[in-house]
This record gives structure tokens, sequence and C-alpha cells, in this order.
């Protein structure tokens, strides 16, 4: 155990990260800053903390940052260098850089490693986390087909959805994300690739799956999927 830990102590061993967005990495900065730990991610999003110096609050004596490559299985490690037990596969899915990095106004959707789906495994069969994803494409269908379970982008039920609620001004494909209704949406999308648990994450609060009365929820929830909610407890 490393010397801090026994005062200040947290169940934290390790982060992985599915992208650069402020809401996928703010959380570093709240984590304990002589905490030990690891940090894994692709080399997009690694970069965007090299390059960022208020990153270094995260020690880089006692937090390691380790690139994890596209498309291949990677054990998941202690503090200690012991196994977990745990292992990770990220892999590219359609989306943008962040806001924050965009040139233009037109940024392209990309497939390049700024935004990625996470598949973990203990040595059964993996869960899928995907909580941006601007498309879906042929291969992620095949790499989810037959999946245990799948946590999805819930973001938006419709791709105007924010600008009709006058709370915003983009698309949701211009914000790098699928929505959930349209013969392209993420219901349809999802339709015969026999998904044991599909569940809703990253849901905006513009979005009415979030109100369990209403004619979205009881799409959804025909459709086979679970909205979530804090708190919420898996099992399998």
């Amino acid at each position: 155990m490393h010397p801090s830990q026994g005062l200040r102590s947290s169940p934290i061993a390790g982060v992985v990260l599915n992208g650069g967005d402020v809401d996928a990495i703010a959380g570093l900065l709240t984590l304990r800053e002589r905490q030990v730990l690891t940090v894994y991610a692709a080399e997009p999003v690694m970069a965007v903390l090299r390059d960022n110096p208020i990153f270094d609050v995260l020690a880089r004596d006692v937090v390691s940052r380790e690139v994890l490559p596209l498309d291949v299985r990677t054990p998941l490690l202690l503090p200690d260098r012991r196994p977990s037990g745990l292992f990770v596969e990220i892999f590219a899915v359609p989306g943008k850089v962040p806001l924050y990095l965009e040139a233009d106004d037109a940024p392209p959707i990309v497939l390049d490693g700024h935004t990625v789906g996470i598949a973990i495994d203990d040595g059964a069969a993996p869960l899928f986390f995907i909580p941006g994803c601007a498309a879906m494409t042929a291969a992620l269908r095949a790499r989810l087909r037959g999946a245990a379970l799948v946590f999805f982008d819930g973001t938006l039920w419709h791709d105007r959805e924010m600008i009709e609620a006058g709370i915003g001004g983009k698309t949701g494909r211009r914000m790098g994300h699928l929505s959930l209704s349209g013969p392209e949406g993420t219901l349809a999308s999802f339709e015969g690739l026999d998904v044991r648990r599909k569940i809703l994450i990253h849901i905006n609060n513009s979005n009415p799956v979030l109100l369990a009365d209403s004619a979205q929820r009881a799409a959804v929830e025909a459709a086979g999927w679970e909205v979530a909610f804090d708190g919420m407890d898996i099992t399998s």
C-alpha cells in the first residue's frame, strides 16, 4: 500500500476515459491529488490531458497514464501492478472532437479514437459502455449483436430537440449524438441485434424519456430499453 493510502484512501484504482469532452474528463480534477491510480485512454484523449497542465494536478509520480490501443483487449491493473481481473477493449465509434477543440462551425463526424466505446469483461461475456455515438455503423452492429448488456447514448429523443425547446442552437448530430427516434435512430438501429439488456445513459434533461408517463418512455420500453437513473444497481 502506498504510504498515503491509509489516511486518504479511495476505492478508485483506475479510470478509463471514453472521450475528451468536458463531461468525460472533468471528474479527474475531483480525485485526490496524491491518490495512486491509473488513467487509461486512447491517444487522442491522452493528448488532451498532456496539452492542458491543469491535469498535472494528478501528480505524474503517483498517477500512471496508459494509452489504450484501439481494438485490443487489455488487462486493467491495480496501482501495485497486480491484475484487477478486468479487461477492456476500446473501439472507435462515430463522433467528433470536443467542443473546445473545434476549429470551424461544422466539424466532421470522425472515426479516429476521439470518441470510443468500451467493452469490459472479467473473462465472461463483455458489457458495452457507449455514452456518445453519432451514428450506427455496420461494424458497430456486428460488435453488439447478441451482447448481454449495452449502455448506450440516450442524449436526445429527436435531432432538433434542443433547438425546438429553445435551449440550444445545435442538432443532436452536430453535437455528435445519435437520436433515439427516427428511421436511422437508436431504436431502429438496434432492431434485430438480440441484445439481452439495453440501458439508456447520458440522457439530456430535454429528453421526454425521463418522464415515466410520457409516450416516448412507453416507446423505448416497448422496444426493450431501460432508462438509467441515479443510484441504479446492475446485477447479472
